[in-house]
């Protein structure tokens, strides 16, 4: 089938993303760490347009965009599947990959922002989201779609555990398992798929890289 590697940051649940569907294929891979603030040139030559990861690439030929990559994953490995076998599930499934792909970067403006005007707007986003999960998904099945972890729990990834780290980081705090008590069993739940819990960022390294790297670039910015 073709050399598999994967050029990502560890920190990173895009990265994540796709070393879950990796993983919960079986396919072998080499891991290739890459450096935010000095780029290889064949990640630079792999993904031109955005210069960023992770970077999937397969038989020589790159692959970008986390959930584009899972969907390769998919495809190519059909084994132990990830998106629903009917016409109806995918539709449902890519449904709500791009919400979760559109919305959970006010995740990220949290953590981005500078200023007070910024961070009100990606405070109230990532609400709204929260309570769209609550509301319209949580709590009909264990997982997002199912009884079995698929396609649209790993894009669900960033709000199942990054979320936590940037509120701590950036010192607010939107979620609340008292007021979002189905979508708190929905993260229970992904958090404990075997998966996922073996191939998770130590949360302590985690908040220490994104305090340091917050304080230097706000330091930058003043």
């Amino acid at each position: 089938m073709g050399e598999v590697k994967l050029h990502r940051f560890w920190y990173s649940p895009f990265s994540c993303k796709v070393i879950w569907a990796l993983k919960l294929k079986g396919i072998p891979f080499e891991n290739i760490e890459e450096d935010v603030l000095n780029k290889s040139p064949l990640l630079l030559q792999y993904n031109p347009v955005h210069k960023k990861t992770p970077v999937l690439v397969h038989g020589g030929k790159p692959i970008c965009e986390s959930m584009i990559i899972v969907e390769y994953i998919d495809e190519v490995w059909p084994e132990k599947p990830l998106m629903p076998s009917d016409p109806y599930g995918r539709a449902i499934a890519r449904f709500w990959i791009k919400l979760l792909d559109d919305k959970d970067m006010a995740i990220w403006r949290i953590y981005f922002s500078s200023n007070g005007e910024e961070l009100e707007q990606a405070k109230k986003d990532t609400l709204e989201l929260l309570k769209i999960i609550e509301e319209h998904r949580a709590g009909e099945t264990k997982f997002f779609i199912g009884d079995e972890f698929g396609i649209v729990d790993i894009a669900f990834g960033a709000i199942g555990y990054w979320l936590e780290v940037v509120e701590d980081v950036v010192g607010v705090k939107l979620y609340d398992a008292r007021k979002f008590p189905k979508l708190t069993a929905l993260i229970n739940n992904f958090k404990e798929e075997p998966v996922i819990k073996e191939n998770l960022p130590d949360k302590n390294d985690l908040l220490t890289y994104f305090r340091g790297s917050r304080e230097k670039r706000l330091a930058s910015a003043s």
